[in-house]
């Protein structure tokens, strides 16, 4: 019996033996495997699952990776670093800027004391830092990490460096935020030229350069240089990142963007819903589906269509009060459109309390003389004309009106919306001869912005036709009135 089972065991023993060795010399590699190789299969595993739109994989894998790292190798080595920076990346790019901060803060403590403080590789992990908080509507945090960023970048590569094209177009996008646009415009165009000479005129990264200056001049009113930028990348990205690219779903939103504000909605549309389909593949309550759900509400209230354009903000604002936190000027900005379209409905009282909060959101983040306030001034002073409190509204009117004088200069359209509106609530008061004027300009200002076929002249054109008809221009007043009657009946 002994011997039997000794005999049985060796032949046991001998197959395992056998059966092992087999493995061995055919998969060598999964042996001598080192921990290095090990994490970096982790690590791609992460981001092959975020592609592939499995983001709580994509976290669960990037965590055991840092798991594995932390286990394997020292607490400041660099590859503990780099799955720290990874998991923050998988996060931020999910809209989850709370969980990626701490991650962000702790792969830059590792690789800053590993390297000192002006080692050029910092500049990746302060930028990151950087661009989360813009994300998070904190632009005051981010500028001194884009600041250092382009010192060090500066400081240890050459001039024309990418990097420093990086740095340089981040920092402009502070100037932009803070209202500084002829400083934005400088760095953006030293950052494009540098990125054209350095990539080539069809990288990605020039791409990203064209969207932000065009960004830039649509705030400015420049919207036929907009357009121009805005096309060159998405003409760029279409063609090295292919047509469904996330990178690809940001120019036609923009672009989209820019057609709904020049009322051009057929042109709209189609880029509007392509964007849409793009980035809800990277899950429906991102941040950035917010954005362009934003383009496609505004467009549905341009034309009446208010229950879409209701349940379209209702989502936007839910998608955002989950991601960001309660002061963040993406939701100011939602809040206002919100409120406007139920001003357009007549529900005054609701439109007042989002005004309200858009405004104090908007002051806290910016101040008292930012641009982003000409908006829910003019907005809030709508409510109180209608309420028939003239002089309240009159007072933000103002308001709103030197803001953008001081901020955009003499004919841009926000400006022409404001004299507008003032000049309406002169009219109303019977106030005559201190509206026309208000209007001549209004007029010159949207005819220059949008062309002399566009809504918002039309409503102007209307509004002057009623101030005539109020000092007995009977026949100016036809005149007007069937010009924007012919405007009116333009398909857009």
């Amino acid at each position: 019996m002994g011997k039997t089972f000794l005999i049985l065991f060796l032949i046991a023993f001998s197959f395992l033996f056998y059966v092992g060795m087999s493995i061995y010399f055919h998969f060598p590699e999964k042996f001598n495997e080192t921990p290095e190789r090990k994490w970096e299969k982790l690590d791609e595993k992460a981001w092959s699952l975020y592609r592939q739109g499995l983001y709580a994989d994509s976290i669960k894998t990037g965590k055991k990776a840092l798991v594995f790292a932390e286990k394997s190798f020292n607490s400041n080595h660099i590859n503990v670093a780099k799955s720290l920076n990874s998991l923050a990346l998988l996060y931020d790019k999910q809209g989850k800027y709370l969980e990626a901060e701490p991650f962000y803060k702790r792969a830059l403590e590792i690789r800053e004391k590993a390297l000192g403080p002006d080692h050029p590789d910092l500049g990746t992990y302060l930028n990151n830092l950087g661009v989360l908080y813009i994300n998070q509507g904190k632009h005051l945090e981010a500028e001194p990490f884009y600041k250092r960023a382009l010192e060090i970048r500066e400081k240890a590569l050459a001039p024309d460096h990418p990097d420093v094209g990086e740095s340089l177009c981040n920092l402009g996008q502070i100037h932009k935020i803070q209202g500084k646009y002829v400083e934005a415009e400088v760095l953006y165009k030293r950052a494009l030229e540098i990125r054209e000479k350095a990539l080539g005129p069809d990288h990605p990264d020039v791409g990203n350069s064209l969207v932000r200056i065009g960004s830039l001049y649509i705030i400015q009113g420049k919207y036929v240089e907009a357009e121009a930028f805005y096309k060159r990348a998405l003409e760029i990205r279409e063609k090295k990142l292919g047509l469904n690219h996330f990178d690809v779903a940001i120019p036609l939103n923009n672009l989209g963007s820019l057609y709904v504000i020049q009322g051009k909605y057929s042109e709209a549309e189609p880029l509007l819903t392509r964007a849409l389909a793009i980035m809800e593949k990277d899950g429906p309550n991102h941040p950035c589906v917010a954005k362009c759900l934003q383009n496609m509400a505004k467009m549905c209230g341009d034309r009446g269509q208010y229950v879409q354009a209701e349940s379209f903000y209702k989502r936007i604002l839910e998608i955002q009060e989950k991601a960001l936190d309660m002061d963040h000027p993406d939701l100011a900005v939602t809040l206002n459109n919100l409120a406007r379209l139920y001003c357009d409905q007549g529900k005054y009282a609701e439109a007042e309390a989002l005004y309200k909060r858009s405004l104090a959101i908007g002051e806290k983040v910016f101040g008292s003389d930012h641009s982003n306030l000409g908006a829910p001034l003019g907005n809030l002073a709508g409510i109180y004309e209608k309420q028939g409190k003239y002089s309240e509204a009159e007072a933000l009117y103002k308001r709103s009106l030197t803001i953008e004088e001081k901020v955009f200069g003499s004919d841009h359209p926000s400006l022409g919306t404001t004299l507008n509106n003032l000049a309406e609530l002169y009219r109303i008061q019977g106030q005559y001869a201190q509206a026309e004027p208000l209007y001549a300009r209004a007029l010159t200002i949207m005819e220059k912005s949008f062309g002399p076929n566009h809504h918002n002249v039309a409503t102007i054109l209307n509004n002057i036709a009623l101030l005539y008809r109020k000092i007995s221009k009977e026949k100016d007043a036809e005149v007007l009135e069937k010009r924007a009657a012919a405007i009116y009946s333009i398909k857009r």
